[in-house]
């Protein structure tokens, strides 16, 4: 076979003359490795009896593994105590503590509320950054810049903005919504209620509006900064108010901020604007989820 040098072939490719066309419908030449180890010499039904054997062991193992650990949770769940028993580990003083002075020392009426957002801010706190980070986690992934990044393919959508009865009833339904949502919010010390509950609705109001007066108006009033602005605002003004609560005695600062009068609206001290920031914080990431999983970008 004549040897033809890069200089050549590089001035065929750039004149045009070089045709490669046939080189696509040949098969590739075999690995040395490859062509030596499927050699009819060799034993290939040696190397399938390998992979059988594997495949069994492993499914045996993995067997057994799921029957040991659903036999040591059967025998953790049989060890409980009886549902109600005196001698019940969470039966102590802390429940009694939150029953019986709940309201006296944190000023809400609701005891719910006055555990999750006085006695165990901080486990709410860390529940509110939960959210947060999964907001982040979906924005990362759903915005990632690329050549391997697919298009995003339009689907036929419903038009409830052409629909007179949808259109006219949201305008009445969405007001209500969100008075709602915020009383919800506002209330959240005073009745059952709080910032998740409150956030959830707010947000379905904003999910409704976009739905029905499409997204583009959605995006124009509801900015993507100000959703940045609330989440940020809210999740620093909870972690600067409990880190201060907690660096200056207990949970409970009664000399500098008041708990009120139980029952009132302005009470319960911190817990009211914690249930507003917890209330933003939900609102946001809800709103945030619709939007991306809907078009596939804020």
């Amino acid at each position: 076979m004549k040897k033809i040098d890069k200089d050549s072939l590089l001035g065929l490719w750039l004149t045009g003359d070089l045709n490669l066309t046939d080189r696509l419908y040949t098969d590739p030449l075999p690995h040395p490795e490859e062509t030596e180890k499927y050699q009819p010499g060799h034993d290939r039904k040696t190397a399938v009896r390998v992979t059988r054997c594997f495949q069994r062991v492993y499914t045996v193992c993995a067997a057994l593994l799921c029957m040991v650990f659903a036999a040591v949770m059967l025998l953790t769940v049989a060890n409980l105590p009886p549902y109600g028993a005196d001698d019940a580990p969470t039966v102590n003083e802390v429940a009694e503590r939150y029953v019986e002075k709940g309201t006296e020392e944190t000023g809400a009426v609701n005891t719910v509320a006055g555990m999750i957002l006085d006695y165990r801010a901080f486990d709410t706190l860390g529940e509110s950054f939960v959210l947060f980070t999964a907001m982040c986690a979906v924005t990362v992934l759903m915005n990632l810049r690329g050549k391997h990044r697919r298009l995003r393919v339009e689907t036929e959508t419903v038009d409830y903005h052409a629909d007179p009865i949808v259109r006219t009833m949201c305008k009445f339904v969405i007001p209500v919504i969100l008075v709602f949502g915020i009383y919800i919010l506002l209330n959240g010390h005073l009745s059952p209620g709080g910032g998740f509950s409150g956030g959830a609705i707010l947000a379905s109001a904003f999910i409704i509006f976009a739905m029905v007066w499409g997204e583009e108006r959605a995006s124009r009033t509801i900015r993507v900064p100000v959703i940045k602005g609330v989440t940020l605002c809210a999740l620093g003004f909870y972690a600067l108010s409990k880190t201060y609560s907690f660096f200056t005695g207990a949970n409970h600062l009664h000399s500098i901020i008041s708990p009120g009068v139980p029952g009132r609206i302005l009470s319960a001290g911190l817990i009211l604007p914690l249930n507003v920031a917890v209330g933003f914080v939900v609102c946001c990431t809800m709103y945030s989820f619709y939007m991306y999983f809907r078009r596939g970008e804020l």
